[in-house]
């Protein structure tokens, strides 16, 4: 199971890496801040300094069908803002 599930491409997003050079990541809800770090640094060759989390509950929704009150949820999120040591950058739009 990969930590790192894909980079966070936003207007706020783009905002912190311009301001403090913090890029944000969709992580698995189970990965702990010790882990994310460790990961990033295996994947893209970086110093990393800080790393702040933060979790979003699953999201009800429901809706009525011909076969009464549909009720479902989304899946719990959980995402990682990384700051990098000065001087590192990271090309996420990068291609391989």
């Amino acid at each position: 199971m990969s930590l790192i599930i894909k980079p966070i491409i936003s207007e706020k997003a783009n905002y912190l890496t311009d301001l403090r050079g913090a890029y944000s990541f969709l992580v698995a809800p189970k990965a702990n801040k010790i882990q994310i770090k460790g990961a990033l640094e295996a994947a893209y060759g970086v110093k990393v300094a800080d790393v702040r989390t933060m979790i979003y509950a699953p999201k009800v929704s429901s809706k009525y069908t011909k076969k009464g009150l549909q009720v479902g949820k989304t899946n719990k999120l959980k995402k990682a803002v990384v700051t990098l040591a000065a001087g590192e950058v990271i090309d996420i739009f990068a291609t391989n």
